[in-house]
């Protein structure tokens, strides 16, 4: 541009003045040069071949692409080879990243999308949002790129929704080959599940296939197991039942995996339970250690709401003979809770015998607690009563514990709630020598609170005065 105005490297490095004519030249110049970039399109990057290999030094670079995946040496192109399938996410097959071109084509693989230096043209200038329109057939040969980018997965997402079959069938013929990258990517992983939802039931079998065989090494990685999870949703029982047979002798280690126990309680949520007996034998004498782990109790609930009576049976049985001391487990009293709000009227009672007598101590666990209160709601009347009547039989000082204790109060507030009117009446008798020092503590003025709602409504206006305003003697209650 300098030297078409007539300008020397020195007069712009000086900093010498132009002549007017000069920076009207140089303006309309830079302002027409800025318009051509912005108008570049898609189809420009496939007229510039030639440049392109000129730039990249690499006249004679192979054209056999996976995808935007160079193909190396002793694959097919074609899809997964053994090479490829034995040796998992660091195959080398999936490795190198290169910034080379070849035809206008992208060659080398992204690793999500997060080093800029490697994007293609294409993807800088749609992240940079120079398309207002772009298509799936413009990304052509770019659709693994764009795949495992976060603003390019979602593009692509986003178009899968509503494109025509022949659309799907070309992106889908460029990520087939490299499937299981984009299984493991943590924006590729999306698109893969999108043909799992809106794909053709050839291409969800031709999926299924790539999984197969890598069943367990994609439910325990951090976005395979969400494929998997997504598959199970969607794919025939047949299909199902191909997967998770890779599973078998491995379901405890998934059990106890951060993302493999995702994958085993989608398997229970969504195949039928008769095929669900290898994971049945897998937790024989196994559910007390899984129902006091993280994610085990999360897989013995499933199994709980999901499997048949004969499955469930040895599994109730393994938590009856041990219900006090999951009672008391900071997970463990989660699968507790979960058959008392679910379960059987039998094993609900048998829980609830199992507690009875301890029903003081347990309500000032800090997970026991929580187990008592669903005790008093799920359980029969006959139950109730029994337990309302160990509360109210506590000497006055264990009550007035109780109902200041940060965890106990929630349980003598549960059964003023759900005990019949006499038995009612009795608890909150026993409750009244401490209602003047019951609002002296937080907890204590959750009691008075509960007592309100029972009582007339003059009583319960002199209840919440102080005891100085207060018509009544202290610890009065009025109507009772």
């Amino acid at each position: 541009a300098a030297a078409s105005l007539g300008l020397n490297l020195s007069q712009l490095t000086a900093g010498g003045p132009l002549d007017g004519n000069q920076m009207n030249r140089l303006a309309a110049m830079g302002a027409q040069q800025h318009q051509q970039q912005q108008l570049f399109t898609p189809d420009d990057y496939m007229k510039r071949s030639g440049m392109q290999s000129l730039m990249a030094g690499q006249q004679g670079l192979p054209q056999a692409m996976a995808g935007g995946v160079r193909v190396g040496a002793g694959s097919s192109g074609g899809g997964m080879d053994k090479k490829h399938r034995a040796s998992g996410p660091s195959s080398p097959s999936l490795g190198a990243s290169s910034s080379q071109y070849s035809g206008g084509v992208y060659i080398g693989s992204r690793r999500s999308g997060k080093d800029s230096s490697n994007r293609s043209r294409l993807l800088e200038d749609f992240r940079n949002s120079r398309f207002q329109q772009l298509s799936l057939r413009e990304i052509s040969s770019h659709i693994v790129e764009f795949s495992q980018d976060q603003h390019g997965s979602r593009f692509i997402q986003q178009k899968l929704e509503h494109a025509a079959q022949s659309e799907k069938d070309s992106v889908f013929s460029e990520i087939i080959p490299s499937s299981y990258q984009l299984m493991t990517d943590v924006f590729g992983n999306y698109v893969i599940q999108k043909f799992f939802e809106f794909g053709s039931e050839a291409q969800k079998q031709s999926l299924v296939e790539c999984i197969q065989g890598r069943v367990l090494q994609l439910a325990l990685q951090m976005y395979g197991c969400r494929v998997i999870q997504k598959a199970l949703e969607t794919i025939t029982h047949e299909q199902q039942q191909q997967l998770i047979k890779e599973l078998d002798s491995h379901v405890l280690k998934c059990v106890k995996d951060q993302n493999g126990n995702h994958v085993v309680q989608k398997c229970i949520e969504c195949v039928e339970s008769v095929s669900l007996q290898f994971i049945i034998e897998a937790f024989h004498n196994q559910v007390v250690p899984l129902s006091t782990h993280p994610y085990g109790c999360r897989v013995i609930q499933r199994m709980l709401e999901h499997c048949s009576a004969e499955q469930t049976e040895p599994l109730l049985k393994e938590l009856h003979a041990e219900v006090v001391r999951l009672v008391t487990d900071q997970y463990g009293n989660y699968v507790v809770q979960h058959v008392l709000e679910r379960g059987a009227q039998s094993d609900k009672s048998h829980i609830v015998k199992a507690l009875m007598g301890s029903i003081p101590e347990l309500s000032q666990h800090k997970f026991a607690s929580n187990v008592v209160e669903k005790c008093v709601t799920f359980c029969t009347r006959q139950e109730r009563s029994v337990l309302v009547d160990e509360i109210c039989a506590c000497t006055d000082s264990l009550l007035y514990t109780l109902m200041k204790d940060q965890y106990a109060n929630y349980v003598v507030q549960k059964m003023i709630e759900m005990a019949e009117a006499p038995q009612r009446k009795s608890l909150m008798l026993k409750i009244r020598p401490h209602l003047a020092n019951l609002r002296k503590y937080t907890y204590g003025k959750h009691i008075l609170a509960k007592i309100e709602k029972y009582l007339p409504r003059s009583t319960s206006s002199s209840l919440s005065a102080s005891p100085s305003d207060s018509p009544t003697a202290p610890g009065h209650l009025g109507g009772i």
